[in-house]
């Protein structure tokens, strides 16, 4: 039997974000205890030439909303990603989840042979299951998983237990 691409998708996006959410109030208490500016954290980077935590969280949503746009063919809402602060952030989060939760397993049944061309300039085409199973579901968690990084690393107390969910 195999898996759905609505099972590998929409439920482990929700997954991602939801341990995004619980990222961002952990470090929002932590900011509180420790008298430490939010916006130091929000704007905190693991490397100079990486992206900060806001656009750790903006590439996630990214791309759970854009995988899905692709898989069915359809327009992903657009955000301005101009997001600064812990709720911002949480209002991105908030839009993405919505957005989710208008996909039904029907809305993604036979894309799995969809082909679908990878964003930027690469012309790489592949078939839906092989998209989301080799680029996009890869591409989203390396963005959660880098995020919890910048927070471990600016001193959040987070941990396997909240990347896991």
């Amino acid at each position: 039997m195999s898996i759905s691409i609505y099972r590998l998708t929409v439920p482990m996006f929700q997954r991602g974000l939801a341990s995004l959410k619980t990222y961002l109030d952990k470090a929002e208490a932590y900011a509180r205890e420790k008298n430490v500016d939010p916006a130091i954290l929000v704007a905190a980077r693991l490397a100079p030439d990486m992206l900060p935590l806001s656009g750790q969280y903006q590439r996630a949503s990214d791309s759970a909303k854009f995988t899905l746009a692709r898989l069915t063919g359809t327009d992903a809402p657009k955000f301005e990603d101009n997001e600064k602060t812990f709720d911002e952030l949480r209002e991105r989060l908030a839009k993405t989840e919505a957005y989710l939760a208008t996909f039904s397993a029907q809305a993604l049944e036979g894309v799995e042979g969809r082909q679908i061309t990878l964003p930027g300039s690469s012309g790489i085409v592949l078939p839906g299951e092989e998209y989301v199973t080799t680029f996009a579901l890869p591409n989203f968690y390396f963005h959660v998983a880098t995020a919890h990084a910048i927070l471990r690393n600016q001193g959040a107390p987070i941990g396997k237990r909240d990347y896991l969910g």
